[in-house]
């Protein structure tokens, strides 16, 4: 699995895909009963995603993602040539309509919410980001000049720039002052850093101090790193969000389950 990490990072896969591929080279090791995937060799591709169609009944992207997890490991970190599989039986895609809210339900549903977790879900709204991209930005990437997020490092490691709406700026521009603030706390503390992509802490390290550097949407705690030692904070986890999307307050100050959000 070490391998597997390794392999990942040297070809800028992303955590997610990383965490997945993961995922799917285990449960392809348990379905084996546990020998080495170099043992089972590639004949044992076929039968295990046929058991997550015929006996799991996954969805035709989660085998597309198990089966495509399976052929990286024997492709690019054991090195095996794979050949041509025989026998698969690919689950078939079904078209499907979209749910989409209507503009009611979406202003219904940001009204409901409040507070940082508001601002974020009306910047994702309002930009397109996907919420991954929206909590990974940092303070440098929101350009109030140009009206421009810039988005570093999106899906498939690729860099693009989308609208601000007018709207939400003096919002971001007052959220940035209380940024701006904790990592003042930070600093006066001993704190203040902010981890780096790639090699950047070594090339420029007294840049993670920096505000420009910051998360635009931090994190409530800091973490050691566990190779310099140094107390980071983080970005706040998606989760915040999501949560808040899914329950939203009612006139009577209970958390109810909400069914447009569903």
């Amino acid at each position: 699995m070490d391998q597997v990490s390794a392999v990942c990072r040297r070809r800028h896969l992303s955590r997610r895909t990383e965490a997945a591929y993961r995922f799917w080279i285990r449960q392809y090791i348990r379905f084996h009963q546990r020998r080495h995937p170099r043992e089972v060799g590639t004949p044992g591709i076929a039968p295990f995603v046929n058991y997550l169609a015929t006996q799991r009944q996954v969805a035709a992207s989660t085998q597309s993602q198990a089966r495509n997890a399976v052929l990286f490991l024997y492709r690019d970190v054991l090195e095996l040539d794979i050949g041509r599989l025989q026998g698969l039986r690919r689950v078939q895609r079904i078209s499907r309509l979209p749910v989409v809210l209507t503009i009611d339900e979406v202003r219904h549903i940001l009204a409901a919410m409040d507070g940082t977790p508001r601002l974020i879900a009306e910047m994702l709204y309002g930009t397109g980001l996907r919420i991954t991209e929206g909590m990974t930005l940092r303070v440098k990437d929101v350009d109030f000049r140009s009206g421009t997020i810039h988005v570093r490092c999106g899906k498939g490691g690729k860099d693009r720039t989308t609208l601000l709406p007018a709207r939400l700026a003096q919002a971001l521009q007052q959220h940035l002052l209380r940024v701006a603030a904790l990592h003042k706390w930070d600093l006066a503390h001993g704190r203040g850093f902010a981890p780096l992509p790639g090699a950047l802490d070594r090339k420029y390290p007294y840049a993670s101090r920096s505000l420009s550097w910051q998360f635009l949407f931090p994190s409530k705690v800091v973490r050691p790193c566990p190779a310099t030692g140094r107390i980071l904070r983080w970005h706040a986890s998606e989760t915040t969000v999501q949560k808040m999307f899914k329950n939203r307050p009612h006139g009577d100050g209970e958390q109810r389950h909400c069914p447009v959000a569903a």
